[in-house]
């Protein structure tokens, strides 16, 4: 095995014009951990925001970019089973999935869903925990509830929406592109056209005036009253992002009116343990309604990683629809 692999890191805070693709040493698992050859790494947004310099990385880990990976395990840490050589899983990690090759926990790996390529696995782990841990755990969303997911032709969208309806839920998206809304409403969600329509008033119309029971949005700023204006009584709002601000006026009054709950949470820096036991509630719960035919992840569009930038260049246009891949194929082995 090459002692070397390749890796795209930031070399400064800035646009895409700075990532750089490098060699670095091959790392080591550890007791825990399992050594992964990496088919094809998801792009997320979290990745741009840290090259932008405005999410730092967490201390002490890799400043290879990267959170989500699909490939094959060819070495193990200590107190690992050796028979877990050449399984291929997906994993979620701290950072380095950019890469030939990373580290990542077990307890953080998940197996492969029926059906699916590893291209489309690679892009399945961020969502999930994402997806998990906030529109159903914190969300508690319910069979036969509405969902409001902004941003549906994301990737975290398009799975979101996916997830939701198979639970039995009924799903609102938005989009600001009509192309987008119309694939989206051929998903089976309702979808909202954030430039054309009025959000509140499409989402009390759609509900009989009833509202929506829960909200992943991410958005924040303004957005978080015209959010409360069209929620149910006891729903429950999940704060993503804050693409639109991190300062939300928030009319108190109506969430006292109406008993809301607003809640908000970030993946990076939970502990292994947290995510291990994500990770335990995606393996039972989420992972039987994915594959052809249930809930199946979407790709935009693959790029080789050599093309990291143009991969960036595309997410920071808000052109894709679904997740954006990069594939280690032209990279060494």
């Amino acid at each position: 095995m090459s002692q070397t692999m390749q890796a795209v890191i930031a070399t400064s805070a800035g646009g895409s014009e700075v990532l750089e693709l490098v060699a670095r040493p091959m790392p080591s698992p550890r007791s825990g951990e399992v050594l992964l050859r990496v088919v094809a790494a998801g792009v997320n947004r979290p990745d741009i925001m840290q090259r932008l310099g405005v999410l730092l990385a967490p201390l002490g880990v890799s400043d290879i970019l990267g959170l989500e990976v699909s490939g094959e395990i060819i070495a193990v840490g200590e107190g690992m089973e050796a028979t877990l050589v050449g399984t291929s899983v997906m994993a979620l990690v701290q950072a380095g999935g950019y890469a030939t090759h990373v580290v990542a926990r077990m307890d953080q790996c998940l197996p492969i869903p029926q059906g699916l390529n590893l291209q489309q696995a690679a892009v399945l782990p961020e969502g999930l925990f994402t997806i998990w841990h906030n529109l159903f755990d914190r969300g508690r969303l319910q069979s036969g509830e509405w969902a409001l997911i902004q941003g549906g032709a994301s990737g975290i969208g398009t799975l979101a929406l996916q997830l939701a309806l198979v639970w039995g839920a009924k799903v609102i998206v938005t989009a600001g592109i009509a192309e987008k809304c119309a694939r989206l409403g051929e998903m089976g969600a309702h979808a909202i056209n954030y430039h054309t329509d009025d959000l509140t008033a499409e989402v009390m119309r759609l509900t009989d005036g009833k509202g929506v029971n829960v909200v992943l949005d991410i958005l924040g700023g303004a957005w978080v009253n015209k959010h409360l204006a069209c929620m149910a009584p006891a729903g429950r709002h999940i704060g993503l992002s804050f693409m639109a601000g991190m300062m939300a006026p928030v009319d108190l009054g109506m969430v006292m009116r109406k008993g809301l709950w607003l809640s908000s949470s970030t993946l990076r820096p939970k502990s292994d343990a947290e995510k291990a036991g994500i990770a335990q509630d995606i393996r039972t719960h989420l992972l039987p309604l994915i594959g052809p035919g249930k809930a199946c992840p979407i790709i935009s569009k693959v790029f080789p990683l050599s093309k990291a930038a143009a991969a960036h260049d595309l997410l920071e246009s808000g052109q894709n629809f679904g997740k954006i891949v990069l594939s280690m194929e032209d990279a060494a082995p």
